[in-house]
C-alpha cells in the first residue's frame, strides 16, 4: 500500500459506505455531503485500480475487492483508535512502567501495602522493583536507570539528591534501636549501661552505603567519649541482624527492622535517659524533577497514603 493510500479519513469513508451500502446515509454518518463522499470513493478506487462497490440506480453492493477489504479495514481502524487511546493513557500516567528502587528496610514497613494499593488503583502501570542501597540508587539515577527510589538517611539530613536535580519526600522517620545477641548480658539487663554498650563490638553497614546515617551513629559514640570498635561491616540489614545472632557484635538498626524476627536476636530501644541525641533515621522517596506522568502518579499516591502506623 503506497503512502497516498494510508489515509485514515478515506478508509473511514469506505467503511461507512460498506457498512450502510448507501452513499446518502454514509454521508450523514460522516457529517458531510454526498458529492464529496462519492468523489473520495472514486479516487480511492482509481488509486487501487479496482472497484470497491457495484452501483446502480437503486442499490449499492460490495464488489469483490470491497468485500475482501471490509474486515481488514475495520480491524486496522480499530487498532489505530486503540493506539490513540493508549497514547493518551500513557501521557496521563494511567499506563506505563515504573522502575522503583528501595532500601531493604522499607520492605519490613509500608512498602508492601503501598504497592498493593497502587496496583489496585493503577492496574496498567507495571512496577519494576529493585532492592538496592542508597548509594547504588544515586548512581542509577545518574545513569537514568531508575524513575523513583526510597533512600535511607539520617534524620534532618538531605538524602544527598539536591545537587542531582532530584526531589524528595520524607515518608518514614524512626529511631535506631539496638539489635543484641540473645545471650548477651545487655539483652537481659534491667537497665542499659551506656559505657558497657559503647564498649561492645559493632556490626554496621559501610559508610558509602548511607554516609549521613553512619556519621550519626559514630557521632553519638563520640559525644559520649567513645570510639566504636567495628567488628564487621555488611550491606544489607538482614545480613547485619544475622551477624548479630551469630554473636559478632551489636548493631543499630531502624525500628522497622524489629518486625524481622530472627532467632538469637533481641531488639531493645534506648530508654528516654539515653535517647537524647541518639541517632534517628528517615526514609525518603526520591524522583527526578518534572517527572513523567507515571512517576507523578506514584509520588501523589505515596504522598496521600496514610502515614505508617497512623
Amino acid at each position: 500500500m503506497t503512502n497516498d493510500l494510508i489515509d485514515v479519513r478515506v478508509w473511514r469513508q469506505f467503511l461507512a459506505v460498506a457498512e450502510l451500502l448507501h452513499f446518502g446515509r454514509a454521508a450523514q454518518r460522516l457529517h458531510m455531503t454526498q458529492p464529496p463522499l462519492t468523489m473520495a470513493i472514486q479516487q480511492l478506487e482509481r488509486r487501487l485500480g479496482q472497484p470497491l462497490f457495484v452501483r446502480n440506480r437503486r442499490t449499492v453492493t460490495l464488489a469483490p475487492a470491497g468485500a475482501a477489504l471490509l474486515q481488514p479495514v475495520r480491524q486496522w481502524l480499530a487498532q489505530g483508535e486503540a493506539l490513540s487511546v493508549l497514547a493518551r493513557a500513557v501521557g496521563e500516567g494511567d499506563v506505563g512502567r515504573l522502575r522503583l528502587g528501595f532500601v531493604s528496610t522499607l520492605g519490613f514497613g509500608p512498602l508492601p501495602d503501598w504497592l498493593r494499593g497502587f496496583r489496585e488503583r493503577h492496574p496498567r502501570i507495571e512496577v519494576e522493583l529493585r532492592e538496592v542501597t542508597t548509594d547504588v540508587q544515586r548512581h542509577a539515577f545518574a545513569r537514568s536507570e531508575l524513575d523513583a527510589g526510597f533512600m535511607l538517611h539520617a534524620s534532618g539530613m538531605d538524602p544527598g539528591v539536591e545537587s542531582a536535580g532530584l526531589d524528595a519526600l520524607r515518608v518514614l522517620e524512626e529511631p535506631l534501636v539496638l539489635a543484641l545477641p540473645e545471650a548477651h548480658p545487655l539483652a537481659r539487663a534491667t537497665r542499659l549501661s551506656l559505657p558497657v554498650l559503647m564498649a561492645q563490638p559493632l556490626v554496621i553497614f559501610p559508610r558509602p552505603i548511607a554516609p549521613s546515617l553512619f556519621d550519626a551513629v559514630l557521632a553519638y559514640y563520640h559525644r559520649h567519649g567513645a570510639v566504636p570498635t567495628i567488628a564487621q561491616e555488611a550491606i544489607q540489614m538482614q545480613t547485619i541482624v544475622n551477624l548479630v545472632s551469630a554473636g559478632l557484635g551489636v548493631a543499630w538498626v531502624p525500628e522497622v527492622v524489629t518486625r524481622m524476627q530472627r532467632r538469637g536476636v533481641v531488639y531493645r530501644a534506648l530508654p528516654p535517659s539515653l535517647a537524647v541525641g541518639a541517632p534517628r533515621c528517615e526514609t525518603s522517596l526520591v524522583w527526578r524533577r518534572e517527572p513523567p506522568a507515571v512517576v507523578a502518579r506514584f509520588v501523589d499516591f505515596v504522598r496521600a497514603a496514610p502515614s505508617p502506623g497512623g
